[in-house]
């Protein structure tokens, strides 16, 4: 889920920014997100870059691990079978996975995925994030706000073209924006032959790039979720561990012209569901990795990226944490934000640990300088590509020098609020539809404004105190980082304390009115620069400073970086072979693994929990919040086998963006969905292990017997086929 507090301007681009820039579209990361540490040199043949071994991979569908899985597992994954998970595979766009279970256009992903979503539905008087929310007729069915699906439908190759449009001897401003045009050309292209949504996609950073097409849906509601007390047991104190006790799961409705969407594919549900060394597979868009970042890159996210995040992210747990306590009300409209950023605190705080344990860093170095070595061998190789670590680390350096006004306001973090973002995607919107499609922002391109309008013109609930709070924190923080002296300071308080500027901002802006913000959208650079709105004038102020700074961040660092990080590619390519999956960027990729418990601290650890395992969680914890199950539970526990299997762990290699992944058996049938991954998991963004990671999804099994016995979900169970 994204916990994104303004409009989502630069969801477009997200795989530049993720590896170094904590914008706030990816600062949360789904619980079912990282893995482990490497042991003993577990690691090395992945970091030397030779074929993948064990279960790791989160491999693209037009190239899956064919030889691994024959070698390993005895299973030819055939191109029919490819097809139908890949099709049957949702991506929640705001963030997260999920899949088609019916013919009839029915969605499931996680609870927490579909949090916002059921927020923005509920009322003070209808808190379905407390009540959870069942759709006992057709009618009943609740329509999202700004919720969009994308099934993928094709993969292009494209990196010729994109490579192509640089010609040898640009400095990296015009190959800046040379690229960047053929990008947008490519997407309005597609979108114009095809009527799909069409995103070109950075692959080993910066090593190939290929052309998704997406089967684009918004009108999505909401069918079925429980209670958080149910999908969420146990809280921010289990989150990332096992044993685990998660109805984590929701369900929505796909509708297409009015009705249903009549799925061609989706996943057959298996009522047996999943057993103990079982093979399985992942469909899901795991967020953003950086296994194939050089040493120096992997220290500028230690030493300055993630501190820069984990502190912001401590300060604002700390804010919406006092305002939830208030009251219930405070709890209801704060507890999806601050859920994200409690999730993605405990996270980072998990993978900078990775990064500050010696042993690791040292693995990394070792796998790094035996590259190196292989390419300074070859005359060749040493002239194509022998520069290319050290063109990585001059880009750092240009970072490292406007990184903090980077954050502050070109991403927006000084101006925490969504009418703040709301704003500024009017201000940007209005000078870039000035320009051609070649010349535009990414997010601003001719492809993707429908989903960016689709999202900026959302009727979802706006709350002035909140916003208030939350626009008068950040314009703290910016004083504090810059001074009271700042020049851009100064004219963003204009003579006002934060709290009072804030104020002043958030109650004389109009742009909560969606007709205000059509109006102003479609008035063009005329319009915007008549407004007198305050938050408007707000962003106008600010947006020369952060255009400048996107600037030199596109021309200085993103570019010259994806140029060294494809010399990089191809000198392991030329060394190692090209059996080697790409980082993880958003988009579809197939894991596998298997289901198998672990060991910790000298104890098995099974590879199941048990429906009656819940209320013995609880009862150890004595039925205190966060281990309170709900009333719905307690009322019918006699009704339930108790020995049902629950949740379960397996090897495969997710992180966040996964969350909702169906987990599926060797026939394509579902036996699953991710949720999580254990404490063990939080390095993964740099490493693979198999030794204690696990996967942690809810057994197929566990969640027919919940809805039968405890929601008496029949209109679900029916179309699920499960009797």
């Amino acid at each position: 889920m994204s916990h994104n507090p303004r409009v989502n301007e630069l969801s477009r681009f997200r795989g530049d920014w993720a590896k170094d820039l904590p914008i706030a579209s990816l600062s949360e990361y789904h619980r079912g997100v990282r893995l482990s540490i490497c042991f003993q040199g577990a690691c090395l043949l992945f970091l030397l870059g030779s074929a993948a071994r064990a279960d790791e991979g989160m491999w693209l569908f037009n190239d899956p691990p064919r030889k691994i899985l024959k070698e390993k597992y005895n299973f030819d994954v055939s191109n029919p079978w490819l097809e139908h998970v890949q099709r049957s595979s949702v991506r929640f766009n705001d963030g997260g996975s999920g899949s088609f279970v019916s013919p009839n256009g029915l969605v499931m992903t996680n609870h927490h995925v579909g949090t916002d979503c059921i927020q923005k539905l509920g009322t003070k008087e209808h808190d379905y994030i407390k009540t959870g929310f069942t759709a006992r007729t057709p009618a009943e069915e609740a329509k999202c706000a700004d919720l969009e699906l994308n099934i993928l439908m094709s993969i292009e190759d494209v990196t010729a073209r994109v490579n192509g449009a640089v010609a040898s001897g640009m400095d990296t401003s015009a190959a800046q924006r040379a690229r960047r045009a053929a990008i947008n050309t490519l997407e309005k292209e597609s979108l114009d032959k095809t009527g799909l949504r069409s995103d070109v996609v950075t692959l080993y950073n910066g090593g190939a790039y290929h052309l998704y097409r997406y089967k684009k849906y918004t009108d999505v509601r909401l069918v079925f979720a429980p209670e958080k007390e149910a999908a969420f047991f146990g809280g921010d104190p289990d989150n990332f561990e096992f044993p685990r006790y998660d109805l984590d799961i929701c369900f929505f409705r796909v509708y297409e012209n009015g009705q249903p969407l009549k799925a061609e594919h989706y996943l057959k549900w298996n009522q047996q569901g999943a057993r103990n060394g079982d093979l399985v597979f992942v469909s899901g868009h795991p967020g953003s990795t950086a296994r194939l970042n050089t040493v120096r890159h992997l220290e500028f996210l230690r030493d300055r990226a993630n501190p820069f995040l984990m502190n912001s992210l401590r300060r604002r747990e700390l804010l919406l944490r006092v305002f939830s306590e208030r009251d219930r009300e405070n709890l209801r409209r704060a507890q999806d934000e601050l859920f994200g950023v409690e999730n993605s605190r405990k996270a980072y705080t998990g993978m900078q640990g990775g990064l500050e344990d010696p042993a690791l860093m040292e693995q990394k170095r070792a796998a790094e300088q035996q590259l190196r070595d292989a390419v300074n061998r070859d005359p060749k190789l040493r002239e194509a590509y022998g520069n290319a670590w050290d063109e990585v680390a001059a880009t750092l350096r240009t970072l490292d020098g406007i990184y903090t006004d980077l954050n502050l306001i070109e991403s927006g973090r000084a101006f925490h609020s969504r009418l703040f973002g709301i704003a500024r995607t009017l201000v940007r919107l209005a000078e870039e539809s000035q320009k051609p499609n070649g010349e535009r922002l990414r997010e601003y391109s001719e492809a993707g404004l429908e989903s960016l309008k689709q999202e900026l013109f959302s009727d979802a609930p706006i709350y002035d105190d909140l916003e208030t709070l939350e626009l008068a924190d950040s314009l703290s923080m910016y004083v504090e980082m810059k001074g009271t002296t700042d020049a851009l300071v100064e004219k963003a308080l204009e003579g006002k304390s934060p709290r009072a500027r804030a104020d002043e901002l958030i109650r004389g802006t109009k742009l909560k009115d969606v007709a205000e913000r059509k109006r102003l959208a479609e008035g063009g650079l005329k319009a915007v620069e008549a407004s007198g709105d305050p938050m408007i004038r707000l962003a106008r102020l600010v947006d020369p400073a952060a255009r400048q700074l996107r600037r030199v961040y596109d021309e200085q660092v993103i570019e010259p970086r994806r140029q060294a990080y494809g010399k990089i590619a191809q000198a392991r390519f030329a060394v190692y072979g090209t059996n080697i999956y790409p980082d993880a960027t958003f988009t579809l990729r197939l894991a596998f693994g298997e289901v198998k418990g672990y060991e910790e601290n000298g104890k098995a650890v099974p590879w199941v929990t048990t429906v009656g395992g819940a209320f013995a969680h609880a009862a150890d914890h004595g039925d205190q919040d966060p281990f309170h199950l709900p009333k719905s539970w307690t009322d019918r526990k006699s009704r339930l086998n108790l020995t049902t299997p629950f949740n379960f762990v397996n090897t495969a290699d997710i992180i966040g963006g996964n969350s909702g992944s169906p987990v599926v058996n060797r026939e394509g049938e579902l036996v699953g969905i991710i949720f999580d991954g254990n404490i063990q998991s939080l390095v993964l963004d740099y490493l693979y292990t198999d030794k204690q990671a696990r996967a942690l999804a809810v057994h197929s099994a566990g969640i027919a017997e919940a809805l039968r016995k405890i929601y008496g979900a029949d209109r679900v169970l029916a179309e699920l086929g499960i009797r």
